[in-house]
């Protein structure tokens, strides 16, 4: 299924400017959330063909939000890239075991992130 829109999830406005810029000149059309609560709510009712989502957010982070996403029978199918600071392997391996598809390091290299995108399509 080709991905046309993404819901990006990130509580820096500095970082969702960046991936809109990025992302809307690849012709994806996007949806905002501000944390990983409104994440999972927007996930629901906008029905995304990806998630793009920061992990170091108040409240629900990034790995609590993603499990819970992929857990859910109506959000399960929606692929996820994580995309944060923290950079260890371990944070890597933890991402993968809470189902996400995709993990990127800040700053975000626009290349490789459309190439996973286009890998998950």
């Amino acid at each position: 299924m080709p991905i046309k829109k993404i819901l990006v999830v990130d509580d820096s406005p500095t970082e969702r400017h960046f991936l809109k810029e990025i992302l809307t000149k690849a012709g994806y059309q996007l949806v905002f959330a501000f944390n990983g609560e409104e994440g999972v709510a927007k996930a629901r009712s906008e029905m995304p063909d990806l998630i793009v989502m920061d992990v170091v957010m108040p409240g629900l982070n990034g790995f609590q939000a993603c499990r819970s996403m992929t857990q859910d029978e109506t959000t399960k199918h929606i692929p996820i890239i994580l995309c944060t600071t923290k950079n260890q392997e371990t944070d890597k391996i933890w991402a993968m075991r809470q189902g996400a598809k995709g993990y990127v390091t800040k700053p975000v290299d626009g290349a490789e992130l459309l190439k996973k995108i286009t890998a998950l399509g």
